[in-house]
């Protein structure tokens, strides 16, 4: 049977390019929102930390009518860091919507999604996004996206993918690059003639993938997916499978089921093959796992996801401070954490150490971990963690590492400058393309290449660089690159930092901190500029005699300190050293705290 009343359809695109605006437009053209309803920009986003950073981070489902078909529509992540829920969810559509900026044209992060998508023979449709841009390059770039097509050995019938132009801010789309559209009907229409309906086994037994897990305080897990076949009802007993253990499988009775209406869940009592639905009751159903009836187990592929390229050691908080902060503080919370994190998440992988108190995380950039690390800080979890280090493979003998393609925008005069510093850190340059006083340059480069320059390089470009990378592969190991010129300034003594000690410390580097902040012995209060590390005594205080010169003793200015955010202290640190993360604080310090140890250990490495 075909089902002709429903389309389920991913938007995918390289991050920026303007998917959750379009999605915003579709939900208000299609008749979600009363007339009248106060409606938030990137309704999409509703994560805190989606809607501070302007990212998608996880994706989401919503649903609209339009002609009376309802389109299931997916909105999925840019960042390549959150590629693994892009290559998941591409499991529960049947077409994509491939939206690609008017200037910057195909992306790293857009080839990567697009294919994914053909691999699994989807059919795609083409939107050339922010037409209304002054410096749009429409035809060029519709040029470059069927070249890219072409590039990924798409089929006969993929290569004449229908495109479109689209405003997403503005809520119009039309098939002509010069033509402004008057709304988004024809990409409406374009998403019912080209995305193919539903097909499948309405009578068959029921059977049902699950692409993604979302978690409720009261109901547990909700399973997210495409039924593939059959008909589901609430209360109905099923067989919880996996595709590659067959042997493992657990009976369960579906408790509730849910389906997606503009941006809700409704209960429903039943569900139909084609039907994007949520299911819940089944407490232990992880990613991957197939529901089926239990006259028919017969569990389905899922698809391989990539592997993770980086990792860091989580580990309990030991720093005179511990404590003070948080509210879940010991191992058995972090782990737990964790774990419950995995479940969700599965491009992301935890290891036990051998110390019970620490555990290593993989995943797939500084990013997707830099996000999990600000999502327990506010969550109340006080923990440390260590700097990233690559996950090398050994393949046929050959230590191989993981290589990235990078592609970076800078205006004309800082195109030397950045060359100069990818040289030094392995990177290849694949491509130049000047245009209107930019340069766009390509490379490839080792993973670990990356880590540290992003501050650097919008230091090189003042500001107005732009990188974006992808993973591409591996490739046998580059060679030593060097680590940072620069040391560490680190706190003499435990106290509280005054004014007269940072004016002495202020001379010697770039302060990260301010007048009447704790300190402990170890902990990095600034950067020096030589390449070594310097200890500083910020608690020091003048001492008081009976002179005084008027007005010297008040004019003590302190230079602002440094503000750093959590990603750039994962680029400062080195492997000796640390971050301590508290729901309030986020500090930097010495793996060893006591100096003299610190020295100790210096001393054997070099010998």
């Amino acid at each position: 049977m075909i089902r002709e009343d429903l389309r389920n359809i991913a938007i995918i695109a390289h991050v920026d390019h303007g998917k959750t605006t379009l999605v915003d437009q579709m939900l208000k053209q299609s008749g979600t929102f009363r007339e009248n309803q106060a409606v938030q920009e990137r309704v999409m986003d509703s994560g805190d930390l989606e809607k501070e950073r302007g990212i998608t981070i996880l994706a989401k489902n919503t649903a609209i009518t339009y002609k009376g078909v309802k389109i299931n529509i997916i909105d999925t992540p840019g960042h390549a860091d959150f590629g693994g829920e892009v290559e998941r969810i591409l499991k529960m559509v049947n077409g994509v919507i491939l939206l690609v900026d008017s200037f910057e044209g195909p992306m790293p992060q857009t080839r990567f999604v697009l294919q994914k998508a053909l691999e699994l023979g989807h059919k795609v449709i083409i939107v050339v996004n922010k037409t209304d841009r002054p410096d749009a390059r429409n035809e060029e770039v519709r040029e470059e996206v069927y070249d890219l097509l072409f590039d990924l050995d798409a089929t006969e019938e993929q290569l004449e993918s229908k495109i479109l132009y689209c405003s997403g801010k503005e809520g119009t789309a039309s098939f002509e690059p010069g033509v402004k559209g008057e709304n988004l009907n024809p990409l409406f229409d374009t998403i019912l003639s080209e995305v193919p309906a539903p097909e499948g086994d309405l009578d068959g037994p029921f059977q049902y993938l699950v692409s993604s897990i979302d978690y409720n305080e009261y109901v547990g897990r909700i399973a997210i997916g495409q039924i593939s076949r059959g008909v589901v009802h609430v209360n109905d007993p099923i067989v919880v499978c996996k595709y590659d253990h067959p042997e493992t499988q657990y009976r369960g009775k579906i408790v509730s089921l849910y389906q997606i209406e503009g941006l809700v869940r409704v209960p429903a009592q039943e569900g139909r093959m084609g039907d994007i639905v949520c299911i819940s009751g089944l407490e232990d159903v992880t990613i991957g796992e197939t529901l089926c009836s239990p006259d028919a187990i017969e569990p389905l592929p899922f698809v391989k996801i990539s592997e993770p390229t980086i990792e860091m050691t989580f580990s309990v908080n030991d720093s005179p401070f511990a404590g003070r902060e948080g509210k879940f503080l010991t191992s058995r919370h972090l782990r737990d954490r964790l774990m419950k994190e995995t479940l969700k998440d599965v491009s992301l992988r935890v290891t036990e150490t051998d110390s019970a108190d620490s555990f290593r995380v993989a995943g797939r950039g500084e990013m997707h971990l830099s996000i999990l690390i600000e999502t327990m800080r506010r969550e109340g979890y006080e923990f440390q963690v260590s700097r990233p280090q690559v996950l090398m493979k050994e393949e046929n003998g050959v230590k191989v590492e993981p290589m990235e393609a990078l592609v970076i925008d800078v205006p004309d005069f800082a195109a030397g400058s950045v060359m100069e510093k990818m040289g030094r850190r392995k990177g290849v340059l694949v491509s130049m393309n000047p245009m209107n006083g930019r340069t766009k340059l390509e490379f490839t480069i080792p993973s670990r290449g990356l880590f540290g320059y992003r501050s650097e390089f919008l230091t090189d470009t003042k500001g107005e660089g732009v990188m974006n990378s992808v993973l591409i592969g591996y490739e046998p190991f580059k060679g030593e690159i060097p680590s940072r010129s620069f040391g560490s300034m680190i706190a003499f003594e435990q106290g509280e930092a005054v004014t007269y000690g940072l004016f002495n410390a202020q001379e010697r580097g770039t302060l990260f901190i301010g007048s009447g902040v704790p300190v402990y012995e170890g902990m990095i209060v600034g950067q020096s500029p030589k390449d070594e590390d310097l200890v500083v005594n910020v608690c020091k205080k003048k001492h008081l005699t009976n002179t005084r010169a008027s007005g010297s003793d008040d004019a003590l200015r302190l230079v602002t300190p440094k503000n750093m955010s959590l990603e750039q202290c994962i680029e400062f640190i080195k492997e000796d050293e640390l971050i301590e993360v508290t729901p309030k604080n986020i500090r930097m310090r010495k793996k060893i705290l006591d100096k003299t140890q610190r020295m100790k250990e210096w001393s054997k490495n070099k010998k």
